[in-house]
């Protein structure tokens, strides 16, 4: 099985490297935008044409949700654009595509979980130029299977529990928002989702939704993050959005269904909280 990975220096390309490159029955190139820019079609043409891909896995996204307020032009280009790209030369040579999308999709004023068709209304440029990257795939691949997930995190790069641990051993307190609901989401338990759809023995296009299993506001998450980390004395104050202003419009809940992943792959998915343990644990022994 040949694999292309783009995107493969971010969390979850990273994560999928971990699994991918210890699997004797896989292939696989990583790239990033060093060695592949996707944003340029003759560029990912060439890339097929140098190689036989039976699989692409889309990790890259511009995934800065504030300065894509001000840079939509970077920001359409690489969520939209670039999607597109890699859509037409997997229909071209007959690859299949998995394509990383958001919760940022949706308005975040329901009451409920999201399912799949549920109608979406971003409310960012982030969410919007993501969703436009999912209807320009499925209409040059409607094969494709496009995974959206949330509140992603990991022992890679920069995320909000790296900037938790740095800000409460730096400060020794924090203020975190309270009314923004989601489920954090381990980037390795997204990771080995994607290589379950791989490994299927039938290739079920469509939407899906992937997080870990539970609820939990950023003060949830971060009041978990300092106390599985043994930082007890850390401060953490629950605030509103309102108090916490930022360029770009947060979905107030995403809580994402994983029903139809989990009865189509089979899949058991980990409690948010016992991820977040494992992920500790590696950023520990790294």
């Amino acid at each position: 099985m040949n694999i292309l990975v783009t995107g493969a220096y971010g969390q979850l390309g990273r994560s999928l490297r971990r699994i991918l490159e210890n699997d004797p029955e896989v292939s696989a190139v990583f790239t990033d935008a060093d060695t592949l820019d996707i944003t340029d079609k003759n560029a990912v043409e060439k890339a097929f044409a140098d190689s036989s891909f039976d699989i692409i896995i889309n990790c890259a996204a511009y995934t800065d949700v504030n300065k894509a307020e001000s840079d939509e032009v970077m920001a359409a280009c690489l969520n939209t654009q670039a999607v597109g790209n890699l859509a037409a030369a997997a229909a071209r040579h007959g690859a299949r595509l998995i394509h990383v999308s958001t919760d940022y999709v949706f308005a975040g004023d329901n009451s409920r979980p999201y399912v799949e068709n549920d109608e979406p209304y971003p409310h960012s440029i982030y969410g919007r130029t993501k969703l436009e990257g999912e209807g320009l795939l499925m209409s040059l691949c409607p094969e494709a299977v496009i995974i959206r997930t949330a509140w992603l995190y990991s022992e890679f790069g920069r995320n909000f529990v790296k900037t938790m641990l740095s800000v409460g051993a730096e400060r020794g307190k924090v203020a975190v928002v309270s009314d923004q609901i989601g489920t954090p989401t381990y980037a390795g338990d997204l990771a080995e989702a994607i290589v379950t759809v791989i490994r299927a023995d039938k290739w079920v296009s469509g939407i899906y939704h992937f997080t870990d299993e539970g609820v939990a506001s950023w003060y949830d998450f971060a009041k978990a993050i300092f106390e599985l980390s043994g930082m007890n004395s850390v401060e953490v104050a629950p605030i509103d959005s309102v108090d916490y202003p930022t360029p770009a419009r947060r979905p107030q809940y995403s809580v994402l269904s994983k029903n139809k992943i989990k009865n189509t792959f089979g899949l058991n998915i980990p409690y948010w909280r016992d991820s977040l343990k494992v992920c500790l644990a590696r950023m520990n022994n790294e």
